[in-house]
């Protein structure tokens, strides 16, 4: 592959990758009039209107899928598509947004410890080393230099925790998702993501809410915010970085979106007024470190372009 064209696809990456840092500046004002639930699905309501024509133009391939691919799809859409992003709408209650955007630089790591549980990949000392540094930063990001368990608050808790499950669900989607890009192209499969979170989602809604979804709650202002999550961060984003991957490998493509996290504290600083401490940026440094040794490491690795490490929210 050529120079250019590589230098081309990590551009494409950060350009990706910098649409993702715009999600805690749109999200955040929305949890002032709906509830987590309502916004990830109207948030997933928005994106079938991508999805549901898609969806029915490339039908012939979804009725080719083997019921256990069929399964699969589901837990993608419901886990990975669904319920991860309420559980990181529902960590910006409880956390600076900062941290809850940083945690999700988690998932790459996440991915890696479930295709070692799952698919049975090799899981050397030195990763083992690499993750618990990567534990020790994401301890530092959520508590800086406080003594476990002493001094944190609920608060604390239940943010980073939120942002580590969404994390690991995505990782998962990851994983799950290698399975079934044999069968389905990129565009097919995240059409039928968005589109099979929705009645997942609705039951979510109701059970959180206990209440229909509030429609006439919808103003201009909300919903050109949701309209912008959707489109942005969501679509967007997403295209443009599967667009770069192509061609790039991994371990570069990994330090290109490090544009995600740099766009997203710029933007909380300037707009949310959010900021991190020195501990929490030590953290975060670790983390980085973390990810950019790993995905370095399999991309290097004679199967690393199977899977790849990138953030799916």
């Amino acid at each position: 592959m050529h120079t250019d064209q590589r230098s081309f696809g990590l551009l494409w990456v950060s350009l990706g990758a910098s649409m993702w840092g715009t999600d805690a500046i749109l999200r955040t004002p929305l949890l002032g009039t709906f509830s987590s639930a309502e916004i990830v699905l109207l948030e997933h309501l928005i994106l079938c209107l991508f999805a549901v024509p898609f969806f029915i133009l490339h039908r012939r391939s979804f009725a080719r899928l083997r019921v256990r691919e069929g399964l699969l799809l589901l837990l993608i859409a419901w886990g990975s598509s669904g319920l991860a992003t309420w559980l990181f709408t529902q960590a910006f209650r409880f956390g600076n947004p900062s941290v809850v955007i940083l945690l999700q630089k988690l998932q790459p790591l996440a991915a890696i410890v479930l295709a070692r549980l799952l698919l049975k990949e090799r899981f050397t000392r030195s990763q083992a080393w690499v993750l618990g540094l990567a534990l020790a930063g994401a301890y530092l990001l959520s508590f800086g230099w406080s003594v476990p368990f002493a001094s944190a608050t609920a608060a604390q808790w239940q943010g980073s925790l939120l942002a580590l499950g969404a994390a690991g669900l995505w990782g998962a989607g990851t994983v799950l998702g290698r399975r079934l890009l044999d069968r389905l192209t990129f565009l097919e499969l995240t059409s039928a993501r968005f589109g099979l979170a929705v009645p997942f989602l609705l039951l979510l809604q109701l059970v959180q809410d206990r209440r229909p979804l509030r429609l006439e709650a919808l103003d201009t202002q909300s919903l050109a915010y949701l309209m912008l999550l959707a489109l942005v961060p969501g679509l967007i984003g997403i295209l443009l970085y599967y667009r770069g991957l192509r061609g790039s490998k991994a371990g570069y493509a990994t330090v290109a979106e490090l544009a995600f996290p740099v766009t997203a504290l710029l933007l909380n600083w300037l707009v949310l007024g959010q900021s991190i401490t020195l501990s929490q940026s030590l953290g975060a440094v670790l983390i980085f470190g973390c990810v950019l040794t790993l995905t370095a490491e399999r991309s290097a690795a004679p199967q690393a372009g199977k899977l790849p490490l990138a953030a799916d929210s």
